[in-house]
């Protein structure tokens, strides 16, 4: 696109690596929007492999690097309202290592398709495609030692952050209790950190947060705008859980699930109905907020008191569902 073209047509902004024209055109910059030091001092090792090569998708894989004995795997699963972000970003990665070490655990942090190119259901298939990956590496014949070695297949966690989290819990309903069809990959519980999900009522939260707030009601908006189906509303099954279309949760068996999410988050009341809703329905739900915090805490200021915190009950939430 010529630079006349990009300086008199209007756009739409995202973070400042996406823009999509009026004229449908696309610019996205190679520059991450947490353009931040990656910090990398070898207790954790890691490399990226591809897991769909229809689409080129990458993950990448961590584990600390004295591990010896078999650990939990834990994918961590990346936010950007489904249209930016990338595992390869330095926030992302730092925080990767972090849990790596905390946790110790393997730690699975794929790529996904991104809107406005591909939009939903596009990268909730890319996570189930990417954890039908582990399965491929738990029943072949000639396995990646470098995760096998150290990998407890029987022993998973599913965790997203932000559009990370809706895709979580769009795994979870697809792969229910038990993880019967991952066999013999078992999966024992979900943690969804400030999971993006939407509506055409908008709930209080999102009615009255703050402008200023790191994810306002604009760019919500704006990333709903670009990421759903063309023709659909927020009230798109894969958007709104409890949508006028949506499946009936009700009767469907969840594993174990952490809902986290800051108090000062405009997705906060969406969040905590959804914990409230499948606790009422018997299912084994933990809810955690974080007072006073905004969206997204626990990778911008990674070592808070508060984020500190968040990995501690993480933790304590692997080790309570673990085998």
């Amino acid at each position: 696109m010529s630079n006349t073209t990009e300086t008199t047509l209007p756009y739409e902004e995202c973070r400042g690596v996406l823009r999509v024209y009026s004229d449908g055109s696309i610019v996205r910059s190679p520059k991450p929007s947490f353009d931040v030091p990656v910090h990398d001092d070898g207790s954790v090792a890691w490399k990226d492999v591809v897991f769909d090569h229809t689409h080129q998708l990458q993950l990448r894989l961590y584990k600390p690097a004295a591990a010896k004995s078999k650990l939990p795997i834990f994918y961590y699963i990346h936010g950007g309202g489904f249209c930016i972000g990338s595992r390869a970003w330095p926030n992302c990665q730092n925080y990767c290592f972090q849990l790596a070490l905390s946790l110790q655990a393997v730690i699975v942090s794929p790529d996904y398709r991104l809107a406005p190119e591909h939009r939903l259901p596009a990268a909730i298939d890319d996570g189930f495609t990417a954890v039908k990956w582990l399965q491929t590496q738990a029943v072949s014949e000639e396995p990646d030692t470098w995760l096998t070695d150290v990998a407890d297949f029987g022993n998973v966690f599913i965790s997203g952050d932000s559009a990370g989290g809706n895709i979580a819990h769009n795994l979870a309903v697809q792969i229910e209790a038990g993880s019967p069809e991952l066999a013999p990959v078992q999966v024992k519980g979900y943690v969804f950190l400030a999971p993006f999900f939407g509506g055409t009522i908008l709930s209080k939260s999102e009615a009255e947060g703050p402008k200023e707030a790191f994810l306002n009601w604009e760019l919500i908006d704006r990333f709903w705008r670009l990421s759903i189906p063309i023709g659909e509303t927020t009230d798109h099954p894969l958007v709104n859980p409890f949508g006028p279309n949506s499946r009936s949760l009700e009767e469907v068996p969840f594993d174990p699930i952490l809902v986290v999410v800051g108090g000062s988050d405009l997705l906060k009341d969406r969040a905590e109905d959804y914990a409230k809703r499948l606790k009422a329905w018997g299912n084994k739900i933990e809810y955690v907020e974080f007072e006073g915090k905004q969206h997204g805490f626990f990778t911008i200021d990674p070592n808070s008191e508060a984020s500190k915190e968040l990995m501690l009950i993480v933790k304590r939430f692997i080790t309570e569902n673990s085998s």
